[in-house]
């Protein structure tokens, strides 16, 4: 097995300076024309490798959205660091960042609020959460692509945060805390990830910490800009200095 995914591996490795015939792949791993032929049709069914008209084989979309999911992770989070700092010492309540990954959250980042001081509660960094139990969850679901879905075929709470451009929850996960989320958005005006502020109900009332609702929505449109998506400019002049008209480049 560990020899197949050697060979896999290294086809998919050759593969990256452009298409290659069987031949050529079965040369790459040194193995006759059938063993490769069973190793690319598995990568094809997959989705890892394309079989051309011409019957040569290059990468496939599965390899390239991958790529692309993990570098606009690692690449979100630098950029959010500095602005989720700022809400967090401004406020003192809980900063969290996450991405939507295999149809679960994802959390990048956490900053704890000043209630988590010595409390036994871990960080939720690198921690899962079904997407549509959470805040941040359904902000990242009613961002995916529609696929020819109009909005009123969403789930209605699915459409209202796509509409209204955020998303509360209070007793998130079932534990005593309340908690709004916001997009942030990609290059291609979809959402990349989410950041949300969250404090126990016990310490915030939920209608107090929607009273943070544009704070957030100006972190998260922050964020955007920095990262060069193309968000709907709110209040980010006034609070964060962000400009909606200057915008950086990903190109």
């Amino acid at each position: 097995m560990s020899q197949s995914v050697d060979r896999a591996l290294t086809i998919l490795g050759s593969l990256g300076d452009g298409p290659v015939t069987l031949e050529q792949a079965a040369t790459s791993i040194g193995v006759h024309k059938s063993t490769a032929l069973r190793l690319l049709r598995t990568l094809e069914e997959h989705g890892f490798v394309h079989r051309q008209s011409d019957r040569r084989y290059r990468l496939g979309g599965r390899v390239l959205s991958l790529a692309h999911r993990a570098l606009e992770e690692i690449d979100v989070r630098q950029i959010a660091a500095p602005y989720l700092a700022a809400l967090h010492r401004r406020f003192g309540v809980t900063v969290q960042l996450a991405v939507l990954q295999d149809g679960e959250v994802l959390y990048l980042d956490e900053l704890a609020g000043r209630w988590r001081a010595g409390s036994a509660r871990p960080s939720r960094i690198g921690r899962r959460a079904p997407a549509a139990g959470t805040a941040i969850g359904r902000v990242l679901l009613a961002g995916l692509p529609e696929d020819g879905l109009r909005e009123e075929e969403l789930p209605a709470e699915l459409a209202k945060v796509r509409r209204q451009g955020w998303a509360a929850e209070s007793a998130e996960l079932r534990e005593p805390v309340a908690c709004l989320a916001a997009p942030v958005a990609g290059s291609a005006g979809r959402p990349v990830a989410a950041c949300a502020v969250s404090a126990p109900t016990y310490e915030m009332a939920p209608f107090e910490l929607v009273r943070l609702l544009p704070e957030l929505l100006c972190t998260a449109e922050a964020i955007s800009l920095a990262y060069g998506g193309s968000p709907t400019p709110r209040w980010c002049e006034n609070r964060c200095g962000a400009t909606p008209a200057v915008r950086a480049s990903r190109t």
